[in-house]
Formats: C-alpha cells, structure tokens, sequence
C-alpha cells in the first residue's frame, strides 16, 4: 500500500469537472456544527449548569470531557463494527442519537444522568466524526479533497466561534435547558437536509478492511495523529475553561465578545485555508501552530490587558478555523486506501485531545489559578508544532513523493 501524500507542490488537475457538491458537503458541516455545539456548549455556560445541577463550574466542565471520552470509547469499535453498513446508514443514526441525547440532557435533574447522557452523545459524535473527511473525499474528484474536506469540517470553527456564544447568549434568554431542546431540534432538521441532499455509498467488502493495529505502520499516520492530540489538546485547555481564565482579569462579562472574535477570524482561518490547502498544506500547518503560540503567549503575559486579550483572541482564530482540515486532510492522505479506519484512530485522538485538556485545564485552573491555563497550552502547542516540522516525509511532507 502506498500512501497518498500531500505536498507544497500544485495538485494534479486531471478531473475533468471542477465542480464541488455544495448541499451535501454542507450537509456534513451542517452535522459536524451540531457535533461540536453539543461538546462545547456547557463551556459557555458552565455557571449556570453549576448552579442548577448543584456542582462546581470545575465539575460542570467535565460534561465536556466525558463527552470526549464517549467518543473514544465508540469510535473505533463502532466505526469497525459498522465499516460495511450503507455510509449514510451510520451518519443518520448519529444525528438520531444526537436528538435523543439532548433531550435528555435538557430534562435531567440529575448529574449522573447528565453525565451519562453526554457520554453516549460523545459516542454517537465518534461515528459522525469518523465518517466526515472520508465521506467529503468521495463526494469529489482527487484534486478536490483539501476543499472538499475545508467545507465539511467548516461546521467545527464555526461552532467554536458563533455557536457556542449564540448558544451562551440563547441560554440567557431561555435557560441552558431550553437551549439543549433547541439543539435536539437543529439535529432533526439536519437529518433532513442530509436525507435530501447526501448521496449514499456502500462500505467496506470485509477483503477491503484494515486492522487497527495496522494503521500506525502507515507512513505518516501516526505523526499525523499525535499532532492532532497535542493541538486540540491545546485548544481545549484554554476554551474549555475560557470564562474562567477572563473573569480574574475583569473580563468575565466579555466572553461573548472574545469567542466572536476568536469567531470572526476563524471564518477568516476557513477562507483562507480552503483557497490554499491543496497546494501548501505543510505551510499552512507550521504557520497554524506558530500563530497560536504567539496568542497564548501573549494571553500569559499581557491578559491584564483587555486590547491583548482581543488581539489574541483573534490570532488564536486565524489558527484554529482552518486547523481540523489541515491535518484530517493530512491523516487521510497518509491513509490511503484506508482511510476510514485510520479516520476513527484520528478521531479517537481528537477526543483525547478534547478530554485531556478538559482535564489538564482543570487540574491547572484548581492548583495555580488561571494564568496558568496559557503556559500549559503553550507548552502542548510548541509539542504539536515540532511534530509539524519534523513530520516532512510522511505527515506533512515538503515534495510530492510518487504514488
């Protein structure tokens, strides 16, 4: 098996229609935004849930690790399980899950439920996440997969950056409750849209299937996975604990406006990575990395001021939005013809980036206070970019190898 590898080099133009599916792809957005409201939603509104459930706001932020950890636990056995299911088979019963999720989330009165309906929901959401890239990637000719994938994994910074705070701010209006109805509510819609608007294709013949194991002696698999562990780690560190990191320095009433920051120039990040990734995705990926250094550095020494505060907020966004492309583009390149195992080990990471960062920032938040919330992401990012670097054969590779 020769891995199909990404380059700095122009892409093979051979297809004859440059034409991209826009209903379907967006359709898979239109899922992975649900995916990655219903993670990160209790982010925003950690004191109310808190409040309510009878829990500190450091407890309250585990609803977003153990959703994390529900998708480690299914993706792989789940993706493997169902690795000859009909694609859009699967993809609906995630959305399904999703719908009942939420609204049992909504109505509990118990934090033991609570944590036990996230924890399926993070199941459902390791199915979902497993099929997005592959599925973008067959829904477009070879030349197209970088954009394709942008567009289908549009629905995560976009998210993070105006759904969670239109979601923070919808809970102020009508009660964190509430809100999970409505997410419930978006999930059915988008099980239309995707009944509509998403072709359907087969799975694996059991000849076809790789082993798990197998997949990490794929050149450039496994770089590939640890950068994705390491950044969204990073990531999580910071935002899962956002509102608390900016109430000590009298930001605790700006957290809306810093995500919409964050927001505008991750859309920024989103435009920016689908007009470029097909020709210079190790770049992008060692710029990414660099500018979210940058960001968390100045949040660690200079967050005591509100414009430092907003400027980092928005390099934070121009190298987080187009990021989940980068390097699911990456991974599945390096996968080839097995992508979509290689797929659930990516998501697999993804979410113990999710979980160790919930927990790590935890741990940081309750033992040295908020500050340090920047110095350990930092530390989690610089890791994530000199796997980047090194990473120039396979991974993120500087030439076309033939293939």
């Amino acid at each position: 098996m020769t891995p199909v590898q990404h380059t700095d080099a122009p892409p093979d133009r051979s297809s004859p229609s440059d034409r991209l599916p826009l209903g379907g792809l967006l359709a898979l957005a239109a899922g992975g935004f649900i995916t990655i409201m219903l993670e990160t939603l209790p982010a925003g509104i950690l004191p109310a849930m808190s409040g309510d459930l009878g829990i500190s706001e450091a407890a309250a932020g585990q609803t977003v690790t153990v959703f994390a950890i529900g998708s480690i636990a299914g993706a792989i056995p789940l993706v493997g399980a169902t690795v000859g299911w009909p694609r859009r088979r699967l993809l609906l019963l995630a959305l399904a899950g999703y719908v009942l999720t939420s609204i049992v989330t909504g109505m509990s009165g118990a934090f033991a439920l609570t944590l036990g309906a996230r924890f399926v929901a993070g199941v459902f959401a390791g199915a979902l996440w497993a099929l997005t890239a592959g599925y973008a990637r067959r829904m477009v000719a070879p030349h197209q997969y970088g954009k394709a994938v942008t567009i289908a994994l549009a629905g995560t910074p976009v998210a993070l950056s105006l759904g969670t705070p239109a979601g923070t701010q919808l809970a102020g209006l009508i009660g964190w409750r509430s809100t999970f109805g409505v997410m419930a509510l978006l999930a059915v819609l988008v099980i239309v849209w995707v009944l509509t608007a998403v072709p359907d294709y087969p799975g694996q013949a059991k000849g076809e299937r790789t082993p798990v194991l197998r997949v990490f002696a794929i050149p450039g698999v496994l770089p590939s996975v640890g950068i994705i562990l390491f950044y969204v780690m990073a990531h999580n560190v910071l935002y899962t604990y956002i509102a608390s990191f900016l109430a000590p320095v009298g930001l605790g009433g700006s957290v809306s406006a810093v995500l919409l920051v964050f927001g505008a120039a991750s859309l920024a990040s989103i435009w920016i990575t689908g007009v470029f990734i097909d020709r210079y995705l190790r770049r992008l990926m060692i710029s990414s990395c660099a500018l979210f250094a940058l960001a968390v550095l100045v949040l660690g020494l200079l967050a005591d001021l509100p414009v430092a505060v907003f400027i980092s907020a928005a390099l934070w966004g121009l190298a987080f939005g187009g990021a989940a492309s980068l390097m699911q583009t990456a991974v599945s390149n390096a996968a080839g013809p097995a992508v979509d195992t290689v797929q659930s080990v990516a998501v697999t990471a993804w979410n113990m980036g999710i979980a160790g960062g919930g927990i790590l920032g935890g741990l940081l938040l309750g033992g040295f206070g908020a500050r340090s919330l920047a110095w350990g992401t930092l530390a989690l990012v610089v890791a994530a970019k000199i796997i980047t670097i090194t990473g120039h054969r396979h991974a993120f590779p500087a030439h076309r190898a033939a293939t």
